[in-house]
């Protein structure tokens, strides 16, 4: 499928990308108004003994959409319940799934969630349908959420158990993003998420012992810390091993399914370069690339009081243009 140029431009004054990916982040929740949707929490306990917590609006008999978020997040992360509100205006359950240790309690081993890790994706679907008694519909990842759902829908290939997937500001190639972040303003979003990162794993390990020989707080680079921690912790031989494993983009070109990516090319958390080409993407896969957007922003909209967010918009065309369809 050809590279689509995206629809989206920023709102007047917003065009920086670094604009972009603070205003959605820091203060969209302070602009809109608390989204009027009733939400279930659930635990899905695991088969290995961990649990994953759930959270979900209305499903019974609505087509089920599936919301991953991206690192470090969670469902207070700003871009999550505004598009809970909007999918559900529009007649679709949601189930918001937070990856092991991102909900309001650390998970029970000492493994925790990662950029490749398709697997919990796997067993929420498998939930998802018995509990419900039907397929599920969609499954849209944020950032690191975003690699799972492309890796995952390109390992399932035909069999993937979805009708469509959806993936915004992807890390496609893990090693770019980690060199990104190193370089100028872009490392005080390293800084930010790595003290995250070695928040949690002290916090774990003040209640069980580590299975590692480390000290977190030397670890102040992406790359560092994948290799000692991430990588160890999930049964990879350091953060190369890792990297080459986890990155989406070499899982592209064997998704079956109707799948939309939206990217931008100026997002400050990896490379223009990151961008796969063309000939990498199958065909049921669209990619829509603007030239500005920053690192999940895409705020729109007439000038800074008055801002839309993109995506949101985007997402529901897709979906209720597959809806239809089917």
């Amino acid at each position: 499928m050809p590279i689509i140029k995206s629809t989206f431009k920023p709102a007047w004054g917003l065009s920086n990308p670094h604009l972009q990916t603070l205003w959605a982040t820091f203060f969209r929740s302070r602009f809109n108004s608390t989204p009027d949707v009733d939400l279930t929490h659930t635990r899905l306990e695991l088969e290995d003994g961990d649990f994953l917590d759930l959270v979900t609006s209305n499903i019974n008999d609505k087509p089920i959409v599936i919301i991953l978020h991206g690192l470090e997040g969670s469902i207070e992360s700003a871009y999550v319940k505004p598009l809970i509100q909007q999918l559900d205006n529009e007649g679709y359950g949601v189930c918001f799934m937070h990856f092991r240790g991102c909900s309001d309690e650390l998970n029970r081993l000492p493994r925790g969630y990662h950029s490749g890790d398709t697997q919990d994706l796997q067993q929420v679907v498998n939930y998802l349908q018995a509990q419900y008694q039907q397929g599920v519909f969609a499954v849209i990842g944020f950032s690191l959420g975003g690699n799972v759902v492309l890796k995952w829908l390109g390992e399932q290939m035909d069999d993937a158990p979805v009708t469509t997937g959806i993936a915004v500001s992807v890390p496609f190639q893990l090693e770019h993003a980690g060199d990104r972040l190193e370089k100028s303003f872009s490392r005080v979003y390293q800084k930010h998420l790595i003290s995250s990162c070695q928040k949690k794993y002290k916090q774990k390990f003040t209640h069980q012992p580590s299975p590692l020989k480390v000290d977190v707080n030397q670890l102040n680079t992406f790359y560092t810390f994948d290799d000692k921690v991430t990588a160890p912790l999930h049964g990879f031989n350091g953060a190369d091993d890792y990297y080459q494993k986890s990155s989406s983009r070499q899982f592209l070109k064997h998704i079956q399914k109707p799948t939309l990516i939206l990217h931008s090319k100026d997002d400050p958390f990896m490379w223009e370069h990151t961008v796969p080409d063309e000939d990498e993407l199958s065909l049921p896969v669209e990619l829509e690339l603007s030239d500005y957007g920053g690192h999940v922003g895409f705020v729109g909209g007439k000038h800074l009081f008055n801002v839309e967010y993109w995506v949101d918009k985007r997402i529901v065309q897709w979906l209720n243009s597959l809806r239809e369809q089917s």
